[in-house]
């Protein structure tokens, strides 16, 4: 009979230490457990709302002496409205170049020196020209009045017909058949071409004084007149200088009406209303500046392939010029259909050094809260909001700014 084999006391300790490790391993993840179940690792009383944050109390006192007014959240249908970035233009047809009708020397006027940059009235001497005429100049001065006379009957033609065109386009929108556009666009024709028979008629006038006083064996001086009235956009030649025949000499453009160019995504086109009118306003104007109207019109066709755009054109008055050729302005053009949104009056906004955007809610006869508001665009002196407070809350409009002050710190 074989006797059993006794552990040997190296396999007895390896048996102790494998028994000890794992009794170690559940007794940790035991205790885990129970810390993990019992306590959290924050502890937080009260979760943050932002809508009862920030309530100012003011005293009745305080009150009567902000003067505050208050306005309401609507939700209506408003008018879409999307800005883009627009360069002012002269008009088509707004410039004219003033050349020499002969050779000869130009002289100052009374006047002084035309300087670039000022304005000038429709007849305004611009220089005097003192012919310099030889039996060769007599051929080329008939050849000349020859042409301005082709150029004023042509003229005169394309006025007679831009007016017919004016008078017919006018008569079918009186009877609702037409539209606005067409009026305008027969209207600026009809101004090009009116224009046009303006400064044909000046040169040829010239050139008829020239051959009569040649016709005499005397060389008459010529005064250079401004054919229309604008802006002198360039002076091209100065006193004491010897000009051949048709070197320019100032270019005049009007800028009575601009136009400007707005270069549009050509994913955003079928979203605008192309027919509806657009308003320029600068890019530093206030909320509460109202933008100078402007109209579409029918511009020469352009776009960048590169940036994806296409280009609109819109026309706007501009007595005072106030806008320069080639100056930046923003362009709101109007989207089609109307959206039903929040809006609050604008005044009732205000916006912290982060940019964030607030109102001031009544919460009480005398107490206040601040409420955020994410706004969207301004159309008719209401801000449109893509998310606020709910329709009908009550906040200050005149006012806002200084109670903004007092919960900063800020006010007076």
């Amino acid at each position: 009979m074989i006797a059993p084999r006794r552990p040997c006391q190296r396999e007895i300790k390896l048996a102790v230490l494998m028994y000890s490790l794992l009794c170690f391993g559940c007794s940790d993840d035991q205790g885990a457990g129970k810390v993990a179940g019992s306590k959290s690792p924050a502890n937080v009383p009260k979760v943050l709302n932002e809508a009862q944050v920030n309530v100012i109390t003011l005293t009745p006192a305080a009150v009567e002496r902000l003067h505050l007014q208050y306005g309401t959240i609507e939700r209506t249908g408003v008018r879409r409205v999307r800005i883009y970035g627009g360069e002012v233009l002269v008009p088509a047809g707004k410039t004219i170049l003033v050349a020499a009708p002969l050779s000869g020397v130009l002289q100052a006027t009374p006047n002084g020196v035309p300087q670039a940059g000022t304005t000038v009235a429709k007849g305004t001497p611009l220089f005097t020209l003192l012919p310099l005429l030889s039996p060769e100049s007599r051929v080329t001065l008939d050849a000349a009045k020859t042409d301005a006379q082709g150029q004023f009957d042509t003229a005169t033609a394309q006025l007679g017909a831009t007016r017919i065109a004016l008078d017919r386009a006018k008569r079918v929108f009186q009877t609702e058949a037409g539209s606005r556009r067409a009026v305008d666009d027969a209207q600026a024709l009809f101004d090009v071409a009116q224009e046009a028979v303006e400064a044909a008629q000046a040169r040829l006038t010239l050139l008829e004084r020239a051959l009569g006083a040649t016709a005499e064996g005397t060389a008459a001086e010529l005064d250079i007149v401004a054919p229309q009235a604008g802006l002198l956009r360039a002076v091209l030649a100065l006193p004491d200088q010897q000009v051949p025949v048709g070197a320019p000499l100032v270019e005049i453009v009007n800028l009575e009406r601009g136009w400007v160019r707005v270069p549009v995504y050509v994913g955003d086109l079928t979203a605008l209303d192309r027919e509806a009118e657009a308003s320029i306003v600068d890019f530093t104007a206030q909320a509460n500046v109202t933008g100078i109207p402007a109209r579409p019109v029918v511009g020469p066709p352009s776009a960048n392939p590169t940036a994806g755009t296409v280009d609109l054109f819109y026309e706007f008055d501009n007595p005072s010029l106030q806008y320069n050729p080639g100056q930046r302005v923003g362009v709101n053009l109007m989207l089609r259909g109307e959206a039903d949104a929040l809006s609050v009056p604008w005044n009732a906004v205000v916006q912290d050094v982060y940019g964030g955007s607030w109102v001031y809610a009544k919460a009480g006869e005398h107490a206040f809260e601040r409420r955020r508001v994410s706004p969207r665009y301004l159309v008719d002196g209401r801000m449109v909001l893509a998310d606020g407070p709910p329709e009908g809350t009550a906040v200050v409009t005149d006012g806002s700014a200084e109670l903004f002050g007092t919960e900063t710190g800020f006010s007076k």
